[in-house]
């Protein structure tokens, strides 16, 4: 089975996806199989992160920024803004698609394991996201 889903985000920060991930799972009626997600963008990435204390999401998006500044004097590609290329570098050093096990119809995520698309661009967009579950 193979879904694509549009996502909405506010802008730049970890959101998290979860629960819409979690639904193609369900109507896929899989018991023991894979679900791969797959973000079609360079600017955003997808993640496994804890999903019950925000402060830790709130340091890696704080991390990242002082990791790769806005602004940066030797950035050539700039055209769409300061949070261009910054954007693309951030998803370089993290990834575009995630691999998750189905174990008993469910995601076999950690206890406090979530699924986020962290948008890296200041502004809102609709990301594509393309979730192929495997059993």
């Amino acid at each position: 089975m193979i879904r694509q889903l549009s996502i909405r985000t506010p802008g730049q920060g970890m959101h998290i996806i979860s629960s819409e991930i979690e639904k193609v799972v369900a109507e896929s009626e899989t018991e023991q199989g894979l679900c791969t997600v797959f973000l079609q963008h360079t600017s955003a990435s997808l993640l496994i992160q804890e999903n019950a204390d925000r402060t830790a999401r709130k340091d890696l998006e704080a991390w990242m920024n002082r990791l790769v500044p806005e602004n940066d004097r030797h950035f050539t590609h700039t055209l769409e803004g300061p949070d261009d290329m910054p954007s693309h570098i951030k998803t370089a050093l993290t990834t575009v698609h995630l691999s998750i096990p189905i174990i008993n119809g469910e995601l076999a995520l950690g206890t406090w394991q979530g699924i986020y698309l962290w948008e890296h661009r200041r502004q809102s967009h609709t990301r594509s996201l393309i979730v192929h579950i495997s059993d």
